[in-house]
């Protein structure tokens, strides 16, 4: 008897983390004109020259209902309570079908806990929470103090992230053509964030290098006001940027920086060559 942890594929914590802290993960998934994938069964740099060659960016959906109801129903049975974490229901409808769910089961077994957080963000800012609340439950935590060092965890994660490119951006609808081919030509750079749920944009800047510069000072003024527990770097299809924005980062502040890539239900809106920066502050 315990809290089990839940969340879905879009946190892409590392398969090692997962086994460790006994993490389930509902996977999402994406789909071509004649066939669809479950996330957590693709590999990821195929998947990204899939859309190279046949220059089609496919479409992303929540899971299927069944297979939350499943997940959910079997946990509970076996006399766990349920922490489950998923991604920013401005940006999948998971959240609310794991919500009807939790309904659908507690009509069948009354007594059962089951909590349901919005993450209000995606990739391993939701991955940040999902990891401290299953550390806490392997302590042994109960599940109030779970959720609440969940939320505490939410509230001190940051995640910034600029794009190679616009084109995935102008062919997911979120950026005028004018404005990506104008874009494309003088080189701009958007940085992007997550803002009440939502992919936001935070500032322009000229070129890669500025767009990376910028990251790391926004890094670095909540380094000196906050302090920094945790930072990872992201990337789409580039790991040897990766690499070297990690080593730039570790090299800085003596801290260790691990890389992780992103899967193709979120890199599909942003595409390959992106590059971020996910951290944790000590406070808020």
């Amino acid at each position: 008897m315990g809290v089990k942890i839940i969340t879905d594929s879009t946190a892409y914590i590392d398969v090692r983390t997962l086994k460790e802290l006994d993490i389930t993960v509902i996977p999402l998934s994406v789909h071509f004109p004649d066939v669809y994938y479950k996330e957590t069964e693709v590999d990821y740099e195929e998947f990204y020259r899939q859309i190279e060659r046949e220059g089609i960016i496919p479409t992303s959906s929540q899971p299927a209902r069944g297979e939350v109801d499943g997940i959910l129903a079997r946990t509970v049975r076996g006399g766990d309570d349920v922490l489950a974490i998923f991604i920013s229901s401005e940006m999948s409808g998971t959240y609310h079908s794991a919500l009807k769910a939790r309904e659908m089961i507690l009509q069948d077994y009354p007594g059962v806990r089951i909590r349901i957080v919005d993450s209000r963000t995606n990739c391993m800012a939701m991955g940040l929470t999902v990891i401290a609340a299953a550390r806490a439950a392997r302590e042994g935590k109960t599940l109030e103090e779970i959720e609440e060092i969940a939320y505490q965890s939410m509230l001190r994660t940051k995640f910034y992230f600029v794009p190679k490119g616009l084109e995935y951006l102008k062919k997911g609808g979120r950026i005028g053509g004018a404005a990506a081919l104008l874009g494309s030509i003088l080189q701009i750079k958007p940085i992007l964030y997550v803002l009440d749920g939502k992919t936001a944009l935070l500032e322009r800047v000229r070129g890669q290098r500025a767009a990376i510069g910028r990251m790391l000072k926004l890094l670095d003024d909540d380094y000196e006001r906050y302090g920094i527990r945790m930072v990872m770097v992201h990337h789409i299809s580039c790991p040897d940027e990766a690499v070297q924005l990690a080593q730039t980062i570790a090299d800085r502040y003596g801290l260790k920086v691990s890389t992780h890539p992103i899967g193709p239900v979120i890199g599909l809106h942003v595409g390959p060559g992106t590059l971020a920066i996910v951290y944790c502050t000590e406070n808020y």
